[in-house]
């Protein structure tokens, strides 16, 4: 997934930091945004992914104007409902921008998304 760094995804602009660079959570979100399309293949039916563990090094900056290229590929086959990518965002130039991994589970989307039992009832 390329992206290109807008005045929206800048530290100042995110609140992480006061320089006009690449904010590192919009970064993490594009990473994490990989991830979701990745999952994809590994999900039956009725089934989703949810982030569950994020493990990023952001080491270069990169400015307004500059493209960032974010790929999210498979450590191994999921293992216990669990999806482990190695993330990686690369700039225009080829340069490493960040690195890392992220962890997904394989839920039941309509199971995750109803409301929690009432206290004391029986589940």
């Amino acid at each position: 997934m390329r992206h290109e760094v807008t005045d929206a995804d800048t530290a100042v602009r995110e609140g992480s930091g006061d320089v006009p660079m690449l904010a590192t959570p919009r970064l993490i979100a594009w990473m994490e945004a990989a991830t979701v399309r990745a999952a994809v293949p590994y999900l039956g039916a009725g089934q989703t992914s949810v982030g569950t563990a994020v493990r990023v090094e952001h080491l270069r900056a990169t400015r307004v104007g500059g493209a960032v290229e974010v790929t999210a590929e498979p450590r191994s086959a999921p293992t216990l409902g669990r999806l482990t990518f190695a993330v990686r965002a690369v700039d225009g130039a080829g340069r490493t921008v960040a690195s890392g991994e992220i962890e997904r589970a394989v839920v039941d989307r309509e199971r995750f998304l109803a409301p929690p039992p009432e206290a004391g009832a029986d589940v």
